[in-house]
């Protein structure tokens, strides 16, 4: 077992590396420092999934509650960035699979998607007012134990 200062210079060092692996993709690629944008994807995906897997221990583990809705809220927080994803690479036009399904223009529902902040918006709100209506029917009972 580890101390609190070995675990602290641990994590510190681990942090300096997470954060520093954006700054060496920017490096040439013949550079040995140098990250691919395949490495930099990847550690994303597992740094979101990492997210999700420790929230669902802190509530399972801890709380002994099985929670599902961890996984509706990450689905709609992902389709939020998945929309400012899909405008950025179709540019002024329609997503290709909206001009698959024929569709002559957006939904309502992805109105502003093509700015980084509403998007980043709509990553947290999204999910945020769906909990928000969850845990007010769940909590207005005001149930009492026995």
């Amino acid at each position: 077992k580890a101390g609190p200062k070995v675990t602290l210079v641990v994590g510190t060092v681990i942090l300096a590396v997470l954060l520093s692996l954006p700054l060496l993709s920017l490096l040439p690629a013949d550079n040995p420092l140098h990250v691919s944008a395949y490495t930099l994807t990847l550690v994303g995906k597992i740094l979101c999934y990492a997210i999700v897997a420790l929230a669902l221990d802190l509530v399972w583990g801890y709380a002994g509650l099985l929670s599902l809705g961890h996984g509706l809220f990450f689905a709609l927080g992902g389709y939020a960035m998945g929309m400012y994803l899909m405008r950025q690479t179709a540019g002024d036009g329609l997503p290709a699979f909206m001009t698959f399904l024929s569709w002559t223009e957006l939904p309502w529902y992805w109105a502003g998607t093509d700015r980084f902040l509403w998007a980043m918006c709509l990553v947290v709100l999204a999910p945020g007012l769906l909990a928000l209506v969850f845990g007010f029917f769940a909590f207005r009972s005001r149930i009492k134990g026995v």
